[in-house]
């Protein structure tokens, strides 16, 4: 019987399987952020956080049809991706065998948290926590931090805590670091990317590729799969905080993802996070999210 007049029809969507080469899988839930740090990764840039959201349905229903492997989870992020209003209705509604890792700053109830969502959730035999909270000495108190982040470590979850050295705040990342590793948290640190008093901070594989100077053609692609909050998949981090076009959707019925090299003619404006020198999932350094060609041979230019 065919369906009713103005009755939307979903189509079952083929299994999204994970190129072997890929490295990561980054799922913005949304891009709004309680916080306002003054070095925001997002914000290094042009930058459109006025995106639709898909529904907790939605989300379920294009993340499960991800086939990808133990050492490859889907990294829930951000902005800050407990805004979104089904975060706790997505987490549980992925399959079990899906790992599942979680970048947050932790501002919620940790209470509400561990009634939602059991420890196993965001559990992996790996080198580091599944639960990676962001500390910012601009906005936070660490010994308040600290707090929420040793209730959940208590309660087996497996969590710590990355802080970001930057510039004139060095001292007081090293001094919570400190703090932490004195109760049992892990408190790792990452190198400040971006601009700060005319100066460029980071290591990067690619020279100028964030000068924000000369705009260049090249060609690149990306061991990433990255899926902004409208379901969007985006070539680059730089794509999906302008609010470039993306690529497809992860609800498209017989989407397939390329590991082929497509124009961009952005270079010169992209974000530090796919063009920095930097550890791979497994922490071996060395590793870099894009490949890019200055001097393309058999392209679609």
């Amino acid at each position: 019987m065919p369906p009713a007049a103005g009755k939307i029809v979903e189509l079952p969507l083929s299994r999204l399987v994970i190129p072997d080469n890929y490295n990561y899988i980054a799922v913005f839930l949304t891009l709004r952020c309680n916080l306002s740090c003054s070095y925001c990764i997002n914000r290094f840039g042009d930058f459109s956080s006025d995106q639709r959201l898909l529904s907790g349905d939605e989300w379920q229903r294009g993340l499960n049809r991800i086939i990808s492997r133990p050492d490859l989870p889907v990294t829930l992020q951000g902005g800050e991706p407990t805004l979104h209003p089904g975060f706790f209705e997505i987490v549980n509604g992925l399959r079990p065998e899906l790992a599942v890792d979680l970048l947050t700053n932790l501002e919620l109830d940790p209470a509400r948290f561990r009634a939602e969502i059991a420890p196993e959730r965001f559990r992996r035999e790996v080198p580091y926590a599944s639960i990676r909270v962001s500390y910012h000495p601009e906005v936070m108190e660490i010994k308040s931090l600290a707090a929420k982040v040793l209730a959940l470590l208590e309660a087996g979850y497996s969590i710590g805590v990355w802080g970001v050295r930057y510039p004139g705040r060095e001292q007081e990342v090293v001094e919570a670091q400190q703090y932490c590793r004195s109760l049992g948290i892990d408190f790792r640190t990452k190198e400040f990317l971006g601009e700060y008093d005319g100066v460029m901070y980071g290591t990067y594989s690619y020279p100028g590729a964030c000068s924000r100077k000369l705009q260049t053609t090249v060609e690149c692609r990306t061991s990433e799969l990255i899926i902004g909050p409208d379901g969007g998949i985006y070539r680059c981090h730089s794509d999906l905080y302008a609010g470039r076009g993306a690529l497809a959707n992860i609800l498209d019925p017989e989407l397939a993802i390329s590991t082929d090299f497509r124009r961009c003619d952005n270079f010169g404006f992209c974000n530090p996070c796919d063009v920095k020198l930097k550890t791979d999932r497994f922490q071996s350094f060395g590793h870099t999210s894009v490949e890019i060609r200055f001097d393309p041979e058999n392209s679609a230019f």
